[in-house]
């Protein structure tokens, strides 16, 4: 047997990410618990079945840069309720649109919100660039104990070639242009179908070591426990999805021609998966994040078959939208952008996915070009649809 100073240079990294800063009890950055409002479904029509003709496109852009986003103008309660109806398509091929309805949102209380559909950033031309920045700070996650694990075991794949989050236990968040180009439904949405990473011969009640249920508790409060050499040969199982729910915010256009903000979907699996998944949480302001980090993993389609890992700072910000410089190429959009913070009722550190991982942007700003990498974040009129939508019910949907 190997000394526990031969542990991986993998794991050395981890605990070395990891490692919750050291904070006083009355300094640590907490989730801070509020109400939200209710987005309440109303009547359904049916509406007629889609062609799935579009390949789905992996590297949706927009041309609204954040100063864009901040001068477009609030909308109103009833701008809100067409932007959060939504549409929900079954691997029957049946489509229905669900208007819904608003109850305690207070515009005078509650952040701007920005549609993102007016005001455009002049582009002199359109190119394509590697969505990296500077050097790649970007970490393939390999080992069958650190992939089957939680936070990573949350991340999932596409058939159509993007990533998704587990936020509950059937249902997968996703962005929505993962399975709408914003005119249509893609090619293989109807057939969609979740790819959950596992052993080839995973037989994880032999391994002769044990591990909590919760990785990170080792590589953030402590010693990574040695574990012997494994078969790391990972396949996909995938699961096909029951039902798909896109909100009407993104539905509107081409989707390289619109804003991001309703950039997000949840996928319902037609059987449970049996994996710990992430609690939703609302976004708060970048200033409060631990660090003001962001994290994400999902499956970049330049490292076939593989999870990447990527935390970095988040910059700007609107209402709807967290603009970063984390690392990440086509393939990662609709992984869940998470962060780490102290639950004061639980008593324990808590991750939440305050946002879906969108794409990449690229715009001219004052003549000079600058590029982002966007996330939509969760609102709290989005974390009651989102919820709502797990749930089937609001009255588990007060809190974010």
């Amino acid at each position: 047997m190997r000394p526990r100073a031969a542990l991986p240079r993998f794991s050395s990294i981890l605990f070395l990410l990891f490692l919750p800063p050291v904070f006083s009890s009355s300094s640590r950055p907490q989730w801070v618990p509020q109400r939200v409002p209710v987005v309440l479904a109303q009547q359904t029509e049916a509406r007629s079945a889609p062609n799935f003709l579009s390949p789905a496109r992996l590297d949706v852009s927009s041309p609204c840069d954040p100063e864009c986003h901040k001068k477009a103008p609030r909308p109103s309660y009833w701008d809100l309720r067409r932007l959060l109806a939504y549409e929900t398509l079954n691997s029957d091929g049946q489509l229905t649109e669900t208007a819904v309805a608003i109850y305690g949102y207070d515009p005078n209380t509650s952040p701007a919100y920005s549609s993102g559909s007016s005001g455009k950033a002049q582009r002199s031309h359109v190119r394509r660039k590697r969505q990296i920045f500077g050097h790649d700070g970007r970490f393939s996650i390999s080992g069958q104990n650190h992939l089957l694990k939680y936070p990573f075991s949350v991340a999932v794949k596409l058939s159509t070639g993007c990533s998704g989050t587990l936020v509950g236990d059937r249902h997968v968040l996703t962005a929505a242009h993962c399975v709408h180009d914003g005119k249509n439904y893609v090619k293989g949405a109807q057939k969609l179908r979740v790819g959950f990473l596992k052993t080839k011969h995973q037989d994880t009640q032999a391994l002769s070591f044990d591990l909590s249920s919760n990785f990170t508790n080792h590589v953030e409060g402590g010693h990574l426990p040695y574990a012997p050499p494994t078969n790391d040969k990972m396949k996909f199982q995938w699961i096909r999805a029951k039902r798909t729910h896109v909100p009407k915010g993104w539905i509107k256009g081409n989707a390289n021609d619109i804003g991001m903000d309703y950039d997000y979907a949840l996928l319902e699996l037609k059987k449970p998966h049996k994996r710990r998944h992430m609690k939703l949480g609302v976004s708060p302001p970048a200033l409060r994040l631990p660090g003001r980090r962001v994290h994400f993993s999902g499956f970049d389609n330049d490292r076939s078959g593989k999870l990447v890992y990527r935390f970095c700072r988040a910059g700007e910000e609107t209402s709807d939208l967290l603009y970063q410089h984390c690392d990440a190429q086509p393939g990662a959009s609709g992984s869940g952008v998470y962060a780490r913070m102290w639950d004061g009722r639980r008593r324990r550190w808590e991750r939440k996915v305050i946002g879906v991982f969108s794409g990449h942007q690229w715009v001219e700003r004052q003549g000079a070009s600058q590029e982002f990498n966007v996330a939509v974040r969760i609102t709290p009129l989005k974390y009651a649809q989102i919820c709502y939508w797990i749930k089937g019910n609001f009255v588990d949907c007060r809190e974010g």
